[in-house]
């Protein structure tokens, strides 16, 4: 596979860091206000969008379009634009949607440049929070805070005695596979925000973030963050997270390779 020029991350990078910009300002100009709501599920559960989520990615599919018209795009309310590029954007324009019916500022907008179905390059914008992550490189991320730029990098000398683990099953794992980890459900000890966890385990506050059923716009903004900061991801089963799924996110290989062994139990 022919592989990314580097050279190119500026450009892209520039792009994401206006964007995060323009779609906070978007948000207090245009969506700041009353909203309507719809389940998808339709009685088969909660799984709620809103005409905000649709007003964001509407504006980001056409920020895209203007810049970068050749390229593909996949996002959560508006499908797949297919073309012949090598590039996909993959947008989730609010993660986090029950956060914002609520009222909660951990919702998030959440995009990545995919080369060759590689994830790149990562943006996690928090408009109510004023502030949003991204990498520059594979090697470089930062979070943007304010205004304020500051390098970002997990927590490399954490230990399993001393590990910070913020987890989440929202409903997704069953009470019956719950009780085969029970040493996991001791851990969990700190609050999990959607992407704000993985995001907050970038920049070194937990060391372990556990979450399960994410789609890929869920995740793919965030695994070129999480890698450019130093962090590990896979699945439970220890496959690419670029599967999306039951995502396992650490600090270090050593306390990686034991949290796997840990969910063994429900990784099938």
């Amino acid at each position: 596979m022919d592989q990314f020029n580097s050279k190119n991350y500026p450009i892209y990078a520039n792009f994401l860091n206006n964007l995060a910009k323009e779609l906070t300002r978007f948000y207090y100009s245009k969506l700041n206000k009353p909203f309507k709501i719809s389940n998808k599920l339709k009685g088969k559960g909660y799984d709620p969008v809103t005409t905000s989520d649709k007003a964001f990615e509407k504006f980001i599919r056409l920020k895209i379009k203007k810049k970068f018209p050749d390229h593909q795009v996949i996002g959560e309310e508006f499908g797949y634009k297919k073309s012949k590029s090598d590039f996909t954007w993959i947008i989730d324009p609010i993660d986090g949607t029950r956060s914002f019916v609520i009222g909660n500022p951990t919702w998030s907008n959440l995009i990545s440049l995919n080369y060759k179905g590689i994830p790149i390059l990562g943006l996690a914008n928090f408009p109510v929070l004023k502030k949003y992550y991204l990498n520059y490189s594979d090697k470089i991320a930062y979070v943007v805070n304010n205004g304020k730029r500051k390098k970002i990098s997990v927590n490399k000398k954490v230990t399993f005695t001393n590990v910070k683990v913020s987890a989440a099953f929202h409903g997704w794992l069953p009470l019956d596979k719950q009780k085969k980890i029970p040493q996991i459900l001791k851990l969990m000890q700190f609050p999990c925000s959607d992407a704000l966890s993985y995001s907050h385990l970038a920049e070194g506050r937990v060391d372990i973030v556990i979450q399960c059923s994410n789609k890929i716009w869920d995740i793919h903004p965030l695994i070129p963050i999480i890698k450019a900061a130093g962090g590990y991801i896979s699945t439970w089963d220890n496959r690419d997270a670029v599967n999306a799924g039951n995502i396992l996110v650490s600090s270090n290989k050593d306390i990686h390779n034991k949290f796997l062994k840990l969910l063994k139990p429900v990784s099938k």
